[in-house]
C-alpha cells in the first residue's frame, strides 16, 4: 500500500472565491429582525394607555395621531403643539384631507373632561372620524382577578 497524494495538474490554481451563502443567511436574518421591530418604533411618545380587551383595528390609511400626556403636553403626529395652536393645526389638516381619522392616544391619568375638549376641537375643525387607541389588555377572568363584590340592590 502506497501513501501519497493525487497528482495535481500544473495549470490548476487554488480556489480563491468567497462563499457568499453564509453572508446571505446573515443578511436575511437581519432583514427579518428589522421587519419585525420597525412597527414597534412608530411612536416615540410614551403614554400609559388604558387597556381594552376589544380587537385592535388596523391602521387607517388616512390617520392623524393626536396624543395627550398626563403632564398636559399635546402632540400631533408626534410633533409638540400648544393647546392654543391646536384648532388652527387641526383646521389645516382637515382642509388638506377631509376624510382624515383622528386617533386619540390619551394617557389614562388624563381627566375625561380634557379628552372631551380634544374631541370637540377636532369636530369643530371638521374632523368627525375619531378613534381611541388603547393598549392590548389582559383577560381579568383568566388571571383569577375576578371582582367578587356583588352589586347593591335597591
Amino acid at each position: 500500500m502506497a501513501f501519497g497524494r493525487f497528482p495535481r495538474a500544473a495549470h490548476a490554481k487554488p480556489f480563491s472565491d468567497i462563499n457568499v451563502t453564509p453572508l446571505v443567511d446573515v443578511m436575511l436574518v437581519l432583514l427579518v429582525i428589522f421587519i419585525l421591530t420597525a412597527p414597534l418604533l412608530t411612536s416615540a411618545i410614551r403614554l400609559d394607555l388604558p387597556q381594552s380587551k376589544a380587537a385592535q383595528a388596523g391602521e387607517a390609511p388616512d390617520a392623524l395621531s393626536l396624543s395627550l400626556k398626563a403632564s398636559g403636553e399635546l402632540f400631533i403626529n408626534d410633533k409638540p403643539v400648544t393647546l392654543a395652536a391646536l384648532p388652527t393645526e387641526l383646521q389645516k389638516l382637515a382642509n388638506q384631507k377631509p376624510n382624515l381619522e383622528v386617533q386619540l392616544r390619551v394617557d389614562q391619568a388624563v381627566p375625561y373632561g380634557q379628552v372631551l375638549e380634544l374631541m370637540g376641537l377636532a369636530q369643530q375643525a371638521g374632523l368627525s372620524r375619531i378613534g381611541f387607541v388603547t393598549a392590548p389588555g389582559t383577560d381579568a377572568q383568566s388571571d383569577g382577578q375576578r371582582d367578587t363584590q356583588k352589586p347593591a340592590t335597591p
